[in-house]
């Protein structure tokens, strides 16, 4: 029977059961072909060419076995090093990496029977270093490839340069701290001498000015005179500060006076701030205020749409009447938001120092994003503040 065309169906389904991997033991690594079954691979034996790579084999069997083991351990190594560089993997990961591909060196062609084997042999030999856990045998290539010890040659060189550059600096800079330590004249200690009398009728008198580092004055025993005029010295230079005192308070009064009106402002700014602060609640839905729906989980028929708050459900619910339609819905104040109506128009204050207080919007400012409103109610009805869009809407 002729061989199936190129196009037929049996070719192209032979085709593609030959694709991908196949069992093991239906492999021959002698003829280095792949059986899809045991009645192919027992054709396969029984073949002229199989026994021909059998006669070849049995002729110098080690040299085979050294080929098949030398090509299995360039190819694995390989794939550790291009695939893992120097980082630890366990050994079972690489080893299915390497067998997915189709035309891979088996390992019972081999001097390993098994992969364990092989991974002891790589650290025998310093290939690898090794390590046995509980998962499992880790390898962690070990590269010795003369261009990458060379690089890190000059890596380490260069480290120890920049070292050898700080201590050198460091050096040079100590040498010239005590250069100029040594430079520096040496303050002259004073000597303490034991108290003399050469006669008990001779007075003795004692300097309590600060300590002068000349040597002239410095004797223990001085005439009524020296005293004298210690004590006059301290009098003439508290007089001088006396003096000069004035000119210095003047200048700082002046500065006081110009500083005087900021800080009063600043202290209302910081006494508003914490007002507002203190007041300032994470509720402010209120009865008979325009809110407008800002979630789509209700769908488009109610997105966007405005309404008229009818009942407050524990300060962060709420019923609220839709103007259009006259439908209810309960909704949280997260799926809802504030109205700003045109200029002229009544609205409530809804959080900060103002709250429940209705005004009259006077206008808008865009850029700071809060409104000018006149309170029309409480003790501070005609007074103008600024509020945050979020603080107040609309009145129905």
């Amino acid at each position: 029977m002729g061989k199936a065309d190129f196009l037929s169906p049996k070719a192209i389904s032979n085709r593609i059961k030959s694709k991908g991997l196949q069992k093991l033991r239906w492999y021959c690594q002698m003829c280095q072909k792949q059986c899809r079954d045991e009645n192919g691979f027992k054709c396969h034996c029984m073949s002229e060419s199989h026994q021909r790579q059998l006669l070849l084999a049995s002729e110098n069997p080690t040299k085979f076995m050294d080929y098949f083991s030398d090509e299995f351990k360039s190819d694995f190594l390989e794939l550790l090093r291009r695939r893992f560089g120097t980082k630890r993997v366990h050994n079972n990961i690489v080893y299915n990496e390497y067998i997915s591909h189709r035309e891979h060196v088996h390992m019972n062609s081999t001097q390993w029977e098994t992969l364990t084997d092989f991974t002891k042999w790589l650290g025998r030999k310093g290939l690898c270093k090794v390590d046995e856990t509980p998962k499992g045998w880790y390898i962690q290539y070990v590269d010795r490839d003369p261009e990458t010890i060379r690089r890190q040659e000059e890596q380490a060189r260069k480290k120890k340069q920049e070292l050898d550059d700080e201590e050198r600096s460091a050096k040079f800079i100590q040498e010239q701290v005590r250069r100029g330590m040594d430079g520096k004249e040496v303050e002259a200690q004073p000597v303490y001498t034991e108290l003399k009398r050469e006669s008990e009728e001779e007075k003795v008198a004692f300097n309590l000015s600060a300590p002068v580092a000349s040597s002239s004055r410095s004797s223990s025993v001085l005439g009524a005179s020296s005293v004298l005029g210690a004590l006059k010295a301290p009098a003439t230079s508290a007089s001088v500060k006396r003096k000069e005192a004035p000119s210095g308070s003047d200048s700082r009064g002046e500065k006081k006076k110009k500083s005087a009106l900021e800080e009063i402002m600043e202290i209302e700014e910081k006494k508003k701030k914490k007002q507002s602060s203190a007041v300032r609640t994470d509720y402010w839905l209120q009865p008979n205020i325009v809110i407008k729906i800002v979630t789509k989980k209700l769908g488009e028929k109610y997105h966007k749409k405005k309404a008229v708050v009818m009942e407050v459900k524990e300060k962060y619910g709420a019923v609220v009447k839709l103007i259009d339609s006259g439908d209810k819905l309960k909704l949280d104040q997260n799926h809802l938001e504030t109205v700003i109506p045109a200029p002229g128009k009544r609205v409530l204050i809804l959080n900060g120092p103002y709250r429940d207080t209705e005004a009259l919007l006077e206008g808008i400012d865009e850029k700071k994003f809060s409104a000018t409103l006149t309170l029309d109610s409480g003790p501070q009805r005609g007074d103008m503040v600024d509020i945050a869009y979020e603080d107040f809407s609309k009145l129905a």
